[in-house]
């Protein structure tokens, strides 16, 4: 870039300090300070972006040829797989008897039903403080029980 030694840095600031004076040297070179540094960051960031973007780029045609081999070998595997069952409807006769032995296994696989909601489990699973605050029983009582406790008392 610019090569700038000792001697060269020395006659620029004699220049300076004779051209711009002494009371308004140190606020100049503030200020010179603070543009180099926001210069530098510039420059800085726009080689991160560049070295980004080439990073991007590279990514990109990696990507490319992943999802190249992988569709190379699902065109393979598709062939084979047909190939494969040319050969055992070959094999094992015609394709009409496979086509009506899956539908007749379809008729004895009941559907999926789905299992429903735990009630149980889920009460299990409340903490205590919880039941209590909001009134849920904790412990089982039988009917008769349940009527002696809660039986109204008589007044003598």
């Amino acid at each position: 870039m610019i090569d700038i030694g000792l001697s060269k840095m020395a006659l620029i600031g004699a220049v300076a300090l004779i051209v711009i004076g002494p009371e308004k040297l140190p606020r100049v070179a503030r200020t010179v300070g603070t543009l180099l540094g926001k210069a530098q960051r510039y420059v800085a960031d726009v080689k991160s972006e560049v070295n980004r973007s080439m990073e991007l780029d590279e990514l990109k045609k990696m990507k490319d040829t992943v999802e190249g081999a992988a569709r190379d070998v699902q065109n393979s595997i598709q062939t084979s797989a047909s190939e494969f069952e040319k050969d055992w409807s070959e094999a094992t006769g015609t394709a009409s008897d496979a086509n009506a032995a899956l539908q007749d296994r379809s008729a004895v696989v009941p559907a999926y039903k789905h299992p429903g909601k735990n009630w149980r489990l889920k009460r299990g699973a409340m903490p205590q403080w919880y039941k209590s605050k909001s009134g849920v029983r904790t412990k089982a009582q039988s009917g008769a029980a349940r009527v002696a406790r809660y039986r109204p008392q008589k007044f003598h």
